[in-house]
């Protein structure tokens, strides 16, 4: 299983990424070991998760995610819009 997620940042910004280990992924996050962007904004939580058979997939959807505005991304985390793919 591969998921595509969200995490919101101490500043308030959100980061996507997927991770077949979702737990460990936001860990790394959080250690300060993640991606770049990440490192300067800890902590970071969890916010927003889909699960995917396959790599490719769970891939498709982070660059659906960092396409979507902040607002857009909100709207998804609070479940205000159906789908947003």
């Amino acid at each position: 299983m591969y998921y595509a997620y969200i995490v919101r940042c101490a500043d308030g910004t959100y980061y996507s990424g997927y991770a077949a280990d979702l737990a460990a992924r936001v860990r790394t996050h959080n250690l300060g070991r993640g991606a770049k962007y990440t490192r300067s904004r800890l902590p970071v939580a969890l916010v927003y998760s889909e699960c995917f058979d396959g790599k490719s997939e769970a891939m498709r959807r982070e660059c659906a995610f960092k396409r979507l505005t902040h607002a857009e991304k909100e709207a998804l985390i609070s479940g205000a819009k159906e789908d947003m793919r």
